[in-house]
């Protein structure tokens, strides 16, 4: 079975090698391929992509337009890909890359998956869009539970990623622009999902990569309104359901005061608080958000209205948490998850 993998770059030149290395080893073969899709400030990371010694043919693609999505569409429409079986993306920030994670990836496809995505733990202070809001209106409103929604490591079937193209091409104007950057995570899952099994593959030690936290607004704004338009698209039967439990993994670390105070600082400079939000808790208006989207608001303007409350939730979540235990973080997660499950298939309106 023929394979691929897209590495999707900016400005990564200390982390390209070992993560080109490392999934050619993954790949296995000398019929298999690597584009590169790279949109660099600078030559460096291309460059030492071109450097790097692999078994597979290397394709550079470069000068792309900024932007995760854009980047992995563009690589993924190459000839180079048309006759890939399975297709790997990793992300290139990735400072100890480890064959063995995209082979498992790889493999779970070759067995039938329509798409298979990394499940690393994750520090406390990290995953927010995924642990508060991702990963729980995923599960409420498709049933299906994945533990890291918008891990950038994933292997895709070739019926997946042809469903992935096509509707790329029908997508409403606002939301294309959405998956052309860091959209396209969710975009990925919530369409590979409609072609087959979607499944996790469990790793014991978190990622170490860059972090993401200072790009959070953009995130946000690119993620959420494909979130809510995509799960919109589900219909989840109304009436009480008691979902399976489900487990949060949520790694421990120490923050140092003054870095988490720099966190807390700029999650205050990006809006006010919503009024009354003590007595409307989290994750009620998310549930409020998924529905708007159902009755006919658009993805974009619901995600603008959600946006205050997020920003409340991870300064809640970033304030409380050095004092909580590992134990009390997760059980927190897992609460909210149950509660947004609940309010999606039995609020008022419930399609």
């Amino acid at each position: 079975m023929r394979s691929a993998a897209i590495l999707p770059s900016r400005n990564e030149p200390t982390t390209i090698a070992a993560v080109t290395t490392a999934v050619d080893a993954a790949l296995g073969g000398a019929r298999t391929v690597i584009v590169h899709a790279d949109s660099s400030d600078t030559p460096d990371t291309a460059t030492r992509f071109a450097a790097t010694a692999t078994r597979a043919t290397k394709m550079p693609l470069t000068g792309l337009t900024r932007g995760k999505g854009s980047q992995i569409l563009t690589a993924a429409r190459h000839p180079a890909m048309a006759t890939a079986e399975v297709l790997l993306i990793a992300d290139t920030d990735t400072q100890t890359p480890e064959p063995e994670v995209y082979r498992a990836l790889l493999n779970r496809v070759r067995a039938g998956a329509a798409l298979a995505i990394a499940d690393y733990p994750r520090h406390w202070d990290e995953a927010n869009l995924t642990n508060h809001l991702a990963r729980p209106l995923i599960a409420a409103a498709t049933g299906i539970d994945v533990p890291q929604p918008l891990a950038g490591d994933l292997a895709l079937s070739r019926r997946a990623l042809a469903a992935v193209l096509r509707a790329a091409e029908t997508l409403p104007p606002g939301l294309t622009a959405c998956v052309d950057g860091y959209g396209i995570d969710a975009y990925l899952l919530l369409t590979a999902v409609t072609c087959g099994p979607v499944t996790s593959v469990r790793f014991n030690r978190p990622k170490r990569h860059a972090g993401s936290f200072s790009h959070l607004p953009a995130i946000y704004h690119q993620a959420v309104p494909v979130l809510l338009h995509l799960t919109a698209a589900w219909k989840p039967e109304p009436g009480p359901a008691n979902p399976a439990p489900v487990r949060y993994r949520v790694a421990d670390r120490e923050i140092e005061p003054a870095r988490l105070q720099t966190m807390l600082t700029m999650l205050d400079s990006l809006g006010p608080s919503p009024g009354g939000y003590p007595g409307y808790c989290w994750p009620l208006p998310a549930a409020d958000a998924w529905y708007t989207v159902n009755s006919g608001v658009s993805a974009a303007d619901a995600a603008d209205r959600l946006w205050p409350h997020y920003l409340r939730r991870v300064t809640d979540w970033l304030t409380s948490g050095p004092r909580a235990t590992t134990r009390q973080r997760a059980e927190r997660l897992t609460v909210a998850h149950t509660r947004l499950h609940t309010a999606v298939r039995t609020s008022p309106g419930a399609p």
